[in-house]
């Protein structure tokens, strides 16, 4: 009998790192929400000097905050991997530097206005360093990619409340589910059967960046299907690209044909792949359409579990499975599904119908304040990690020429134009929202 099939199912909760993502993450909310965290540090915006991005105050806050991390995170390490904590601790300081690099970066003023946030930072300097003067031995210790994406993936889905879901009614939920599998379901086919991609967990990641929420849904997506660090590297390098040129394109193409703001606002919501991007790109439309856009976009983010979890299901029983070996029994899929989805699944949950109820929506609010920094340094250093970890050449394998490209671009057309029929039916014909 292996040892595996020895231990304890119990033994998983504190032995596998998804489970250690969902402790993580529950135990930021709950110092948030008992009062106990009330503020995280962010750097300042800046102009002309980057030393203005941190202050004294900051930075002693920085490594406040980078001490409570490391303990949290350090503590999962070594139970879940057997890691030695000391070993652990140096790398995830560098890792944590780099972070605040990162942050630095994007807070500058025309940056900013750019676009260009921690993400694409974060991976740029990571990647940079890999793959010139090689990842040290002692900073590679640090980079729990990993851990790091799943809990902020479950802080996420404290962000994901019910109450937005019907906010805005049918007609929302025409523009943010009814489109999203289709565009999900099409790209996985082309990519897989017409471009002949050779790995489906590029494709499936690539897919659902595109039809879903960019890099969360990248994130959920490449976990589900065991992508390599590469791959979602790839993914994530290519809808970061486009999201910057939608989110500058798409409002002066509205205001161009004087599309009404509500429907230019789903429009947006629907298919621009970062909800800061959707937030930023509606503002410029106005008032109703920046509200439109954040409200499809939150209604969209609903999916990334639920998808995660028919990625997992499909991969085990379909993708993965040898049509000459047994049938895949519940507990293999049960065992190949990623935890931290539960967790994503319950934060939603806990929030909508719990601390709503009980606290108020404006106290919700100020927490999800909180827990929504945290989640934005988690995928920081997560961002990080994965940039020390990838190889340009392993990462250039990826791109089998350029068929990764074509696929996103194909995909995000249909995309586009498949939500904007949908935006222009349901608020504007069928509903009269846009009349």
């Amino acid at each position: 009998m292996s040892p595996d099939s020895e231990r304890s199912p119990w033994s998983d909760l504190w032995r596998l790192e998804d489970w250690w993502a969902v402790w993580c993450g529950f135990v930021l909310i709950v110092l948030v929400v008992a009062g106990v965290v009330e503020a995280v540090p962010a750097v300042n915006e800046w102009t002309e000097s980057p030393l203005d991005a941190v202050s004294v105050d900051i930075a002693v806050s920085l490594t406040l905050l980078a001490t409570g991390l490391a303990a949290l995170t350090g503590l999962g390490v070594t139970i879940s991997g057997g890691a030695s904590v000391w070993r652990y601790l140096p790398g995830f300081v560098g890792v944590f530097a780099l972070a605040v690099a990162a942050y630095v970066f994007a807070s500058q003023t025309t940056v900013r206005e750019y676009g260009l946030g921690y993400a694409l930072w974060a991976l740029t300097l990571g990647l940079l360093i890999s793959n010139t003067v090689g990842t040290p031995a002692w900073l590679a210790r640090g980079t729990s990619s990993e851990l790091f994406i799943k809990t902020g993936l479950v802080l996420l889905g404290a962000e994901i409340l019910f109450g937005n879901i019907v906010s805005l009614g049918l007609p929302g939920l025409l523009v943010a589910w009814g489109v999203t599998p289709i565009v999900l379901v099409t790209m996985f086919y082309f990519g897989a059967r017409w471009l002949r991609i050779q790995s489906k967990s590029l494709v499936i990641t690539i897919a659902a960046a595109t039809s879903v929420c960019g890099v969360s849904a990248a994130i959920a997506a490449a976990a589900a299907s065991r992508a390599t660090r590469e791959e979602l590297s790839l993914a994530v390098a290519i809808t970061m690209a486009f999201t910057v040129i939608m989110m500058i394109v798409m409002p002066a193409l509205c205001r161009w044909v004087g599309m009404d703001p509500v429907i230019a606002g789903a429009w947006l919501g629907g298919t621009i792949d970062a909800t800061g991007a959707v937030v930023a790109a509606g503002t410029a439309l106005g008032s109703d359409a920046e509200a439109t856009a954040a409200v499809v976009k939150m209604i969209q983010n609903v999916l990334i579990g639920i998808i995660a979890f028919a990625i997992a299901i499909y991969w085990v029983t379909v993708v993965e499975h040898d049509p000459e070996g047994p049938r895949p029994e519940l507990r293999e899929v049960w065992r190949r599904l990623p935890k931290f989805i539960l967790g994503f699944l319950a934060a939603s949950v806990i929030f909508s119908f719990i601390l709503i109820p009980i606290l108020g929506m404006d106290a919700v609010a100020a927490d999800l304040k909180v827990t929504q920094a945290f989640r934005s340094w988690f995928f920081c250093i997560a961002f990080v990690s994965i940039g020390l970890e990838s190889n340009f050449r392993r990462l250039m394998g990826q791109v089998e020429g350029g068929k990764p490209l074509v696929l996103y671009v194909v995909g995000q057309t249909l995309n586009i134009v498949l939500t904007l029929v949908v935006a222009w039916m349901a608020f504007g014909i069928l509903f009269g929202a846009g009349k």
